[in-house]
């Protein structure tokens, strides 16, 4: 397929887990673009018959919103029909009001005068009191993930799966297409490095709807965890097929944190994310294209990093010399405010596209600079590297230091791969 070719809408979709068709969406410029339900436009249309007579209490932030953007609290609390006695805020908060690393705190939600809980970092402890004091027997999950282990809401659904099923709470997900696709790639977590950014072991790129994730963990995970499942159900999607990205609907999209201000950021994330392992390059954070633009300080990174990504030829991407300020730093400040030299990552093909592949090619390139330093944590003596928990061990790490090139290390991880597709595919819904 010619790389400079954009990919446009997919054909027309059947079906999904519901029978039904529904037309291209009005207005749509592309009538390929199909018109995608999510769970809560399924609830919504039903009159919310899942929770009529619960008292129900909602785990969302600003993405929790129907095709006319209307919060699932609001729809809610005017509606009548449910009970909505608690809201939980995640990272950034319940109305979205924090950066990154913060939350909103507990306080009275001005718009509906609900309790909004603190539940950013919640350890499953801190999920049983929360649910135990708001008073519900229901909880909603409706969060708008982005598909790769690292991006924390996943983990916020599972350490509240586990609180819910020890103290008999419900458990119900309304469901979300997964923006980038519902193949999986990437490494897999190992045990020894788990946390904050990969509780349990998935792979990098999961290529499941939280809805399918939900299912997977309740299977997998939570007997050995807490000896039982969660009371789980998931509101499902309507019309949305595996094969299918973002740029293949016309579902709104609502920022799920201040970093990922579109769908462009969502699929190239699962690789770019991974120079939040690299002290010296900054990841584009507080720039318009942050996980788009990666690049060290204009003294130490040149216009030869993206000749050599160019000449490698990746499938779907193009790199362009790019140079920058970023206005937030995460935890390299010595690159703030300052002229920063990359790339800019231009996918041209989202079909073709491999953004974990794209990830390791980068860092391949990057790791000839005398510049290049992984980032080092002290607080975490034993595993000082963030790269080795973002990538789930410290092979990754390591391969690239012995100098490896990009087909073998994308292959060091083939047979674990093939091994979790395998295994999460009784979970799949879509």
């Amino acid at each position: 397929m010619e790389r400079r070719t954009f990919l446009t809408g997919a054909g027309a979709v059947a079906g999904g887990a519901l029978a039904g068709t529904l037309a291209s969406a009005p207005g749509s410029a592309d009538p390929g673009i199909r018109r995608i339900e999510t769970g809560l436009d399924v609830l919504v249309r039903s009159g919310f018959a899942e929770l009529r007579g619960q008292q129900v209490g909602v785990i969302s932030n600003p993405t929790g919103v129907d095709s006319a953007y209307r919060h699932l609290v609001d729809l809610m609390h005017a509606s009548g029909q449910v009970d909505v006695v608690a809201a939980f805020g995640p990272e950034h908060g319940f109305r979205g009001s924090a950066q990154a690393g913060g939350s909103e705190g507990t306080g009275t939600d001005a718009r509906t005068g609900i309790t909004v809980y603190d539940a950013y970092g919640a350890s499953q402890a801190k999920w049983e009191a929360m649910f135990t004091q708001s008073g519900m027997d229901t909880v909603v999950f409706d969060i708008q993930d982005v598909g790769a282990r690292f991006y924390t809401y996943i983990w916020t659904m599972y350490t509240s799966m586990l609180a819910a099923a020890r103290v008999g709470k419900r458990y119900v997900v309304l469901d979300r297409p997964n923006p980038i696709g519902g193949r999986a790639y990437g490494p897999m977590m190992t045990p020894t490095y788990t946390s904050g950014v990969g509780l349990k072991e998935i792979v990098q790129q999961h290529g499941m709807t939280v809805g399918e994730l939900a299912r997977f963990f309740n299977a997998e995970f939570l007997p050995a965890e807490v000896g039982r499942q969660v009371d789980l159900h998931v509101v499902q999607c309507r019309h949305w097929k595996r094969s299918m990205l973002a740029a293949d609907t016309d579902l709104p999209w609502v920022m799920p944190s201040p970093n990922m201000p579109t769908t462009d950021t969502a699929l190239v994330y699962p690789g770019t994310c991974l120079f939040e392992g690299v002290a010296s390059i900054t990841e584009g954070r507080g720039t318009c294209r942050p996980f788009e633009l990666i690049g060290g300080l204009a003294t130490d990174f040149d216009y030869h990093w993206s000749d050599r990504l160019n000449a490698r030829d990746l499938p779907g991407v193009e790199f362009r010399e790019a140079y920058f300020s970023p206005t937030a730093a995460g935890q390299k400040p010595a690159l703030l405010n300052k002229l920063c030299a990359g790339v800019e990552v231009k996918v041209v093909d989202r079909a073709a596209y491999d953004p974990i592949r794209t990830g390791v090619a980068l860092l391949v390139e990057a790791r000839k600079y005398p510049a290049f330093a992984w980032r080092q944590d002290a607080w975490d003596a034993q595993r000082p590297y963030w790269i080795d928990k973002l990538t789930g061990s410290p092979r990754l790490r390591t391969m690239i230091d012995a100098g490896a090139d990009v087909d073998d290390v994308v292959g060091a991880w083939a047979d674990e791969l093939a091994a979790f597709d395998r295994q999460r595919r009784p979970y799949l819904l879509y």
